[in-house]
């Protein structure tokens, strides 16, 4: 088994003349958790959508649990193992929350194309165990997810990621929009997913929250990664120094 989940060699994504994303050379072994952080614009996000396939790269390679991978899109890659909480959630506001949790992975109880029966029943309890386990609390599972606040639609978002996580979790800043009760809750699932041995690319702009969470810090500056720092062997200044450009920088 190689000693990484997921590595990136060289990876780099190209707007026309704009390097959103250069030589991006990344790893992440079993079971640990990563924090990306950079300023707006750094190429986070960028970074993301190459590994889970939302664009496809420019250049480089992606070795996913130890093989090269070239994705054709996000099904694919969660097919694969890769589950991802998107800073637009991906919910579809006019279904319930297990219509969404099981979106794409719907459950049967009779499959026959067209004349294909849902089984909502086994989708609805399996949801209660999901939101039990990641303790995401939703008055009514019932409600489209248009009718909930914006905390509660992040959390059933997270707890769809966290309920099927296979091989990795990658979430790209899932606490932005949250207050404190809320941003506390999706912690909780993050220690969770720590617990369980699941491997963990968290993006994130909150310092505070990286800390507590992560063992190891990677910085993006400039579409580049500039360091990739142990957490028990910086600290906030000097992720700062890195982030603004005050040090310069060479991968680790």
């Amino acid at each position: 088994m190689s000693e990484f989940i997921l590595e990136t060699r060289g990876l780099t994504k190209r707007y026309g003349g704009v390097h959103a994303l250069e030589d991006a050379n990344f790893n992440l072994r079993h079971g640990e958790h990563v924090a990306v952080v950079g300023d707006n614009g750094a190429g986070k996000s960028t970074f993301v959508r190459q590994i889970t396939a939302v664009e496809q790269r420019s250049a480089g390679d992606v070795i996913f649990d130890g093989a090269p991978v070239h994705f054709a899109g996000p099904l694919q890659a969660r097919e694969s193992g890769i589950e991802t909480v998107f800073q637009t959630l991906a919910l579809a506001d006019d279904l319930d929350v297990p219509s969404n949790l099981f979106l794409g992975r719907e459950l049967f109880k009779l499959k026959l194309g067209p004349f294909s029966i849902l089984d909502r029943k086994a989708m609805r309890e399996k949801t209660m165990e999901a939101l039990k386990t990641t303790a995401v609390k939703i008055p009514n599972v019932d409600n489209p997810i248009r009718n909930m606040s914006g905390g509660q639609r992040q959390c059933v978002s997270i707890a769809r990621t966290a309920a099927f996580a296979s091989k990795l979790v990658i979430m790209d800043e899932p606490t932005a929009a949250l207050g404190v009760q809320e941003t506390a809750q999706v912690e909780n699932i993050i220690r969770g997913l720590k617990e369980r041995g699941v491997p963990l690319i968290l993006v994130s702009h909150n310092l505070r929250q990286v800390f507590d969470l992560v063992d190891r810090i990677v910085v993006f500056r400039r579409g580049r990664i500039v360091a990739s720092l142990r957490r028990d062997e910086t600290d906030g200044n000097d992720i700062v120094s890195y982030i603004t450009g005050v040090k310069g920088g060479v991968e680790v």
